[in-house]
């Protein structure tokens, strides 16, 4: 009687382990199914108490307020953004006598680095200090003033 090599007998069972240790993990990374009710039993409901603590927590933050957001004293104005986001876009801001400045990310103003745009505002950074810069708002004056005209 004639054996078969030792080279197939290790190959018969590396692909037993092959197929068997997918075979393992598979049947075990199964969740364990819920208990359905079965037709006809009573179902007992979620109580008020809970059902209110959910629907209490709000879901999303507020946006942010230009108004209200942090800025640095000596961090640049921005006071226009150009061009098209994120990769040739610009900012203008406004330096300290007045004149405005073109800026592209990553260059630098006045020690503060354009770290990134976004359609209205600015990231800027000095050492570890960040600061979020944005448009100016438009001036409700002119708002009004642009409205009343159109009425008459």
């Amino acid at each position: 009687m004639r054996r078969p090599p030792a080279g197939s007998l290790w190959i018969a069972g590396a692909v037993l382990v092959a197929l068997a240790v997918p075979a393992t993990l598979l049947w075990r990374a199964q969740p364990p199914l819920p208990d359905i009710p079965a037709r006809g039993d009573t179902v007992q409901p979620v109580p008020v108490e809970a059902a209110e603590e959910g629907a209490g927590r709000r879901l999303f933050l507020d946006p942010l307020d230009p108004a209200n957001a942090p800025a640095a004293e000596d961090a640049p104005r921005l006071i226009g953004i150009a061009g098209r986001l994120p990769d040739k876009a610009i900012a203008m801001v406004r330096t300290a006598d007045g004149t405005s400045k073109v800026l592209s990310p990553g260059e630098s103003f006045e020690g503060w680095r354009l770290e990134s745009l976004s359609p209205d505002a600015a990231m800027f950074s000095k050492g570890s200090r960040r600061v979020r810069s944005f448009l100016p708002a438009a001036e409700p004056e002119a708002e009004a003033v642009s409205g009343e005209d159109e009425g008459q």
